[in-house]
């Protein structure tokens, strides 16, 4: 694969849609929340979780509220988003720890891939939100906790992606660079993140809906990735 690392010895590997099937779940559980947010601001429309899922893949619930407020020309005080975050944060991560299960296609690569290279997970979700999901698909012990970096935990300010803030922060924890470290990533705002942040850096559809997968490899490609993969066990043949 052209665009591999030099001496490959990390993989910087995104969570949500990538480790595990969590974005749809996720969204389905997080519209409420949102839709009350926006109602708080005097928004008369509601979103539903797939158009939400549409507009703000990628990003936290920090940013995309965020970012739904500055369309409608307001500003969030930040205790209140903070309120918010930690609400949507536990309405979720309740609702991902009933619906997520192990899954071997992606467990069985992820071990096999563990005796070759460093597994990290970097991700825009809460550092709890990861550990629940790691814990109940079976994978939290390929990722130890010093090797686990979120945009809205792990750095002093939270943000999220496209800001590639959280994988410079897990390049810099990790003493890796562009030529030990490549990240996978299932989003387009996650994948410029990576980009951004100048690794190289591989889309993987394992989760994308079908109908999806065309448009979601033109994207990602259009995004800066080096190539694209259906699966982890495709990734695990490139590598």
């Amino acid at each position: 694969m052209t665009g591999l690392p030099g001496t490959l010895t990390t993989l910087l590997c995104d969570a949500d849609g990538t480790l595990f099937p969590s974005e749809e779940p996720a969204y389905a559980a997080s519209v409420d929340v949102t839709n009350r947010f926006l109602a708080g601001l005097g928004a008369q429309r509601s979103f539903a979780a797939e158009e939400l899922q549409r507009m703000t893949n990628g990003k936290n619930f920090r940013g995309a509220a965020t970012e739904l407020a500055a369309a409608r020309g307001q500003e969030v005080d930040r205790a209140e988003l903070d309120a918010w975050v930690t609400e949507e944060k536990d309405v979720v991560t309740t609702h991902l720890r009933q619906v997520l299960r192990p899954d071997p296609d992606v467990r069985e690569p992820l071990h096999r891939l563990s005796r070759r290279f460093r597994l990290a997970a970097v991700t825009s979700s809460a550092c709890s939100r990861l550990a629940a999901c790691l814990e109940v698909t079976e994978l939290a012990h390929l990722f130890a906790a010093e090797r686990r970096f979120s945009a809205e935990d792990s750095l002093p300010a939270p943000t999220s992606t496209p800001d590639p803030a959280v994988y410079l922060h897990a390049g810099g924890s990790l003493a890796v660079g562009p030529a030990e470290a490549l990240a996978v990533e299932d989003s387009v705002n996650g994948a410029r993140a990576a980009v951004a942040a100048g690794y190289p850096t591989v889309g993987i559809l394992q989760f994308v809906p079908p109908a999806d997968r065309d448009g979601r490899d033109a994207a990602l490609r259009e995004a800066g990735v080096a190539t694209v993969v259906a699966s982890w066990t495709e990734l695990e043949g490139l590598l």
